[in-house]
């Protein structure tokens, strides 16, 4: 056999060998619109799964079924442990599942909602709630101060 043939195999088992995504230790909170992105990953990871399968298995593509097989194994795991988490009745304080605007020193205004860890995105304004930014928040009400990232800001609205 070449040795070109058995590095393009050993890179293809590299492939296939895709490490498991990392589960958080902390608890799976998620918001109703965090629970049905979490049925809509698990739902294509499941049609991933069974397109590998009919497409030839293992032998025709290691690296599609290693990865449909990861994510499966990662979204049936999410799910598993999803704790609904229904969206506050009321907004005195900063709670799992609201939007918090607050005003930094140097006068910007931010708003983020705080939310599960799979449904997090801080470029679209939602934070995870084991964030740093999270934790400095929750609990705290309109004009409470808090400390982010070293910095006094003022809660100016939750919703």
């Amino acid at each position: 056999m070449s040795v070109a043939f058995t590095r393009e195999e050993d890179y293809e088992a590299q492939a296939a060998d895709l490490p498991d995504r990392p589960i958080s230790p902390h608890a799976n909170l998620v918001t109703p619109e965090g629970l049905a992105q979490l049925e809509e990953a698990l739902a294509s990871a499941r049609a991933a799964y069974a397109l590998a399968q009919t497409e030839g298995g293992v032998s025709a593509d290691r690296t599609a079924m290693a990865r449909a097989t990861r994510d499966l194994r990662y979204y049936g795991a999410r799910r598993a442990t999803a704790q609904l988490m229904e969206n506050p009745a009321t907004f005195d304080k900063v709670a799992f599942g609201c939007a918090v605007s607050f005003e930094r020193e140097d006068g910007r205004i931010q708003s983020f909602r705080i939310v599960g860890e799979d449904e997090a995105d801080p470029a679209a304004g939602s934070v995870s709630y084991v964030s740093p930014l999270a934790q400095a928040l929750l609990g705290k009400a309109v004009g409470d101060e808090a400390n982010v990232a070293g910095q006094d800001v003022e809660i100016t609205a939750i919703r």
